[in-house]
């Protein structure tokens, strides 16, 4: 189950990338998730996932 909270979410899924994932796409995949969804969540917050750091920044 991942954090419904943006903060919480974003905290979620850098560490997710961090530690298991080489990118969005395999993490989207793996954990069953939107990636649109995901990444309009977090563009509210004003996050954006950037591929050559792997990360929402």
């Amino acid at each position: 189950m991942i954090p419904k909270d943006p903060v919480m979410l974003l905290s979620f899924i850098n560490l997710k990338l961090r530690d298991y994932y080489s990118n969005l796409d395999s993490l989207c995949e793996d954990l069953d998730l939107d990636k649109t969804e995901l990444e309009e969540k977090l563009h509210g917050i004003d996050y954006h996932y950037n591929e050559e750091r792997n990360q929402f920044v």
